[in-house]
């Protein structure tokens, strides 16, 4: 039986996943890559709803927990709900870190640092491309 807080597994062929996203969307959730800083459509976007998941739809973060973090990416303090995503040890690039994809089509969404604000003391540091916004 499957935990109901548990995300429905969404499995696609990568042909399905080029036609539904753009290139860049692509590169960045399909084939981990990242965007420059200060250059996606979110880092300094303040209306008040929910950021999804470009890939899959899933809500992942909101506005409320998002902040300036001055690293040019989109930062919030905590997701929508922590079940919703997946946490991996990253190697890549010489550095230790925790990436974060979406718990539900596994997207590579960006990384999670331990240097953000209270209550959590998280940073979440998220590609725009990976990312689709619904206004409240």
């Amino acid at each position: 039986m499957n935990d109901p807080k548990t995300p429905a597994q969404i499995y696609k062929a990568d042909a399905e996943w080029r036609a539904q996203l753009s290139n860049e969307e692509y590169r960045v959730t399909r084939a981990c890559g990242t965007e420059p800083p200060f250059t996606g459509r979110y880092w300094d976007h303040h209306e008040e709803g929910v950021y999804q998941c470009v890939c899959c739809g899933t809500p992942l973060f909101s506005s409320t927990e998002k902040y300036d973090s001055g690293s040019g990416w989109p930062s919030y303090w905590a997701p929508i709900d922590e079940q919703r995503l997946k946490l991996l040890e990253d190697r890549g690039h010489g550095m230790v870190r925790i990436e974060v994809r979406c718990g539900s089509c596994d997207a590579h969404l960006g990384h999670v640092f331990e240097d953000g604000p209270r209550p959590t003391g998280l940073r979440y540091c998220i590609n725009s491309a990976s990312l689709r916004f619904e206004p409240a």
